[in-house]
């Protein structure tokens, strides 16, 4: 699998989004992706308690551990890469998280727009 470039939606390189917990299409820690990431896990987010509940009502229980899959589970305040399809979603219901910019990768814009990303920016809401 080749990854795209390494570029972020600012139009920059790719920043770290978290290395604990490990994160990325290809746990690497970035948001990188590829052709083969059907779920675009391209939106470095800030978890939090809202957005996990969310995520688990809607399918996808980020939060529980799952020690046979080496995954300890996420909480509030984890960085980690997002499906832009799920973020998009939480946008909508009102319950996304924040973002780092820095480490969401361009191609988050196929499917959420920069000024839906841009009311999340963590660096505005600090």
């Amino acid at each position: 699998m080749q990854k795209d470039p390494s570029l972020n939606v600012l139009g920059e390189e790719l920043a770290l989004c978290s290395t604990d917990p490990l994160t990325g299409f290809f746990r690497d820690g970035y948001c990188n992706t590829c052709d083969a990431d059907q779920g675009s896990h391209t939106v470095a987010a800030i978890l939090t308690k809202e957005f996990l509940a969310f995520s688990k009502y809607v399918g996808n229980d980020l939060s529980t551990p799952r020690p046979e899959f080496g995954f300890a589970g996420l909480k509030d305040g984890d960085a980690w890469c997002l499906c832009a399809g799920r973020f998009l979603q939480a946008h909508e219901e009102g319950c996304a998280p924040l973002v780092n910019l820095a480490a969401t990768h361009l191609r988050a814009l196929d499917i959420v727009p920069l000024e839906v990303l841009q009311i999340y920016d963590h660096t505005a809401k600090s």
